[in-house]
């Protein structure tokens, strides 16, 4: 290891943690765009170059055609944990329609195991877009959040290795026990975009997920009783021409912009495709941080810093994951506050 990145490791925190006050940077790998070897390639890329931590995403289906995967995440998560020491959230997955609560707490369970200490269970509500699969109406926000309760609450039980028979008023469950736990069970950290979410994060999470700088959903977390860690993702598309940033960001996630409950309630890629299109590249430039100014970067980033996020996650667009990897960790990492 040379001394560029053993000084990288000690202030991205791979050697001991992080102070108190004091943000972690992660990586996000986005499942949308990458394969399931380079998943695991880019995620031992990002340790080499100084991150300790990783966001991966859990969809069935990209947000678009144009970014062309969205692997089993479980699959990933098990290769990455044996490869590295990279400590890891699912950001995020829905434990309430396309796979039952039971299931993924094995899932999770075994992750945990493969990985002791170092797997956050990122949930949420879900999206459309991927939970619709099997037939299953898509509900009202209330009825969603509602799910997502009951569906924390059983997965906890189950961790517990008790024998579990659960009839709610979502989900059943009969006779079911988790043979292969961890030590300690791995923390719940829920996703939330608005008031009543980031109540349920409070209330029954063990931590708070947006993509978002919300210094006021901060405080409504922390109002409403929430006392674990937070975390934070963004993107930026970095490349050594500007333009061709622009383009690669907006071929990819032209529809970023799209937010609330219209990204909940599409069903199908062809929508956010319709978004990106209408929106334009201009538009993507405007939201995202694209080519090779790490200032700009910086900037980005630093809001959700001064916000008070516990813990930031950048992703980069495109397949010049080398190139965004060493961007952040070389160039944008020093920038930081």
């Amino acid at each position: 290891m040379d001394e560029t990145t053993a000084t990288l490791r000690r202030v991205c925190g791979a050697e001991g943690g992080y102070p108190d006050g004091v943000t972690a940077l992660g990586y996000f790998l986005s499942g949308e765009e990458l394969s399931p070897p380079q998943l695991v390639r880019y995620a031992r890329e990002a340790e080499d170059a100084g991150f300790d931590r990783i966001w991966v995403s859990d969809h069935f289906h990209p947000w678009q055609v144009s970014q062309g995967e969205s692997p089993f995440v479980w699959s990933v998560l098990g290769a990455i944990a044996a490869t590295t020491k990279l400590r890891m959230t699912t950001a995020v997955t829905c434990p309430t329609f396309r796979i039952h609560p039971a299931v993924l707490a094995q899932a999770a369970a075994t992750v945990a195991t493969l990985a002791p200490d170092r797997f956050t269970f990122g949930v949420g509500s879900g999206e459309a877009l991927n939970e619709h699969i099997l037939g299953d109406p898509w509900p009202p926000v209330a009825i969603r959040h509602e799910r997502l309760t009951e569906a924390i609450g059983l997965i906890r039980r189950l961790w517990s290795g008790d024998l579990v028979t659960h009839q709610g008023r979502y989900f059943t469950v009969h006779n079911a026990r988790i043979f292969s736990r961890p030590e300690h069970p791995p923390p719940i950290y829920v996703s939330g975009f608005g008031p009543r979410s980031i109540r349920i994060a409070a209330q029954v999470g063990d931590g708070w997920i947006t993509t978002r700088p919300d210094r006021e959903g901060l405080r409504t977390y922390h109002r409403d009783g929430g006392t674990g860690g937070t975390q934070a993702g963004l993107k930026i598309c970095w490349a050594p021409d500007e333009r061709a940033a622009v383009e690669t960001a907006h071929r990819l996630w032209g529809h970023e912009g799209t937010g609330g409950q219209t990204a909940q309630d599409l069903p199908m890629w062809q929508a956010f495709e319709a978004v990106g299109t209408a929106s334009g590249p201009d538009a993507v430039a405007g939201r995202l941080a694209c080519g090779p100014d790490p200032h700009r970067a910086a900037a980005s980033v630093q809001r959700y810093i001064d916000a008070g996020f516990d813990e930031v996650y950048v992703a980069q667009i495109g397949q010049d994951q080398p190139g965004g990897i060493r961007f952040l960790a070389e160039e944008v990492r020093p920038l930081l506050r």
